[in-house]
């Protein structure tokens, strides 16, 4: 059996880790993606990072996420993370659907489990959380793409995909990126992303009136959930999946001597929801300098069912049961991704071990 874990690292990142290994403090930012059921694969290392690698961190570790990724984080700055993850998994893994759902049966079904995740009184703890900064990102949509009456958002979506296959820049035609940020920043050094510039940027500090409405925007996939309307504090509109524009990233993280640590689906990175057919559309090297990607490796992947990890197909592909009995199972392989993370930088093994990202 191979390594069940990749670790690929940019350069300044892997120069550091060859030297000193992985510490735990040395990360300053971690990064979650969009990729919907594509993140039951990282349950195990969510596990590990929240049971043993993060538990006793006292210094700020900034997260941000869309979509899937900031699902999961909203538990990591929790009282319980490890409570709330549990409520997130096992919520998600027992949703079912009528046979043919339409967006508002979706977005009824998703709100029930963001609410369950992020209780009323862990909405404060979230905000309040000193060590754990969540952040998210999720678009604020324009013209067509803004619109519930899905032939004409699928019009608004193919003209936003046109305009990306000539530059990503004109993204910001169709959808504003909304980074949601956590109150801490307003008397403290902010990260890197929160200055990102490569797209028009709003910024809107996260509070308890519009906490779980920004998460729910942050995963709400065009064409297939309702849009959130209207969040508390952020410009009026309809705001959709933060993964249109950063689906895997392509910013600047951190800046400074620091690490970032992506727990990811894959070893490669595509930045926008629009550019998962662009094979020449990949980050830039030097927003990809200091960042640690965590994936599982194809050894790992060829041993779970069907040899794939989870994808929003299954819930077409299998009945509820099938996709149930898969879900867990690949849950339960997880765990390995965790304690071989955990082996790797407690034995300082990760120092052999890192690529090249």
């Amino acid at each position: 059996m191979g390594s069940q874990i990749s670790i690929r690292a940019g350069a300044q990142a892997l120069d550091f880790i060859r030297a000193n290994g992985l510490p735990q403090e040395s990360i300053k930012v971690m990064v979650g993606a969009s990729g919907g059921p594509k993140w039951f694969v990282l349950s195990g290392l969510d596990k590990a990072l929240l049971g043993e690698y993060f538990r006793n961190r006292t210094s700020p570790l900034d997260l941000i996420g869309t979509s899937a990724g900031s699902w999961r984080f909203s538990c990591y700055g929790q009282d319980d993370p490890l409570a709330a993850h549990e409520r997130f998994e096992q919520g998600y893994l027992h949703t079912d659907y009528s046979e043919k759902p339409d967006p508002a049966e979706i977005s009824h079904k998703a709100r029930k489990l963001v609410e369950n995740i992020v209780s009323p009184e862990s909405v404060g703890q979230i905000l309040n959380n000193p060590v754990f900064r969540f952040n998210l990102i999720a678009v604020r949509s324009h013209g067509l793409a803004a619109s519930e009456r899905k032939s004409l958002q699928m019009v608004g979506l193919g003209f936003a995909a046109t305009g990306n296959l000539i530059n990503r820049k004109h993204l910001s035609s169709f959808f504003t990126r909304t980074l949601f940020y956590h109150p801490t920043y307003e008397t403290s050094e902010k990260p890197a992303f929160y200055h990102a510039s490569d797209l028009p940027t709003e910024r809107v500090r996260l509070t308890e009136a519009n906490l779980v409405d920004a998460i729910m925007a942050s995963g709400s996939i065009p064409a297939v959930m309702q849009g959130v309307k209207n969040i508390s504090g952020a410009p009026a509109g309809c705001y959709r999946d933060g993964g249109i524009t950063d689906y895997h990233f392509d910013m600047r993280f951190h800046q400074g001597d620091g690490l970032v640590l992506y727990p990811h689906f894959y070893s490669k990175m595509i930045p926008g929801w629009f550019d998962k057919a662009l094979k020449h559309r990949r980050p830039l090297p030097q927003n990809t300098d200091n960042v640690v990607l965590v994936s599982p490796s194809q050894a790992f992947v060829d041993q779970l069912p069907y040899r794939k990890i989870p994808d929003r197909n299954d819930f077409a592909r299998f009945t509820y049961d099938e996709r149930v009995r898969y879900w867990k199972r690949v849950v339960d392989e997880t765990r390995r991704l965790g304690d071989e993370f955990l082996e790797l930088v407690s034995s300082n093994k990760v120092r052999e071990v890192v690529k090249p990202l």
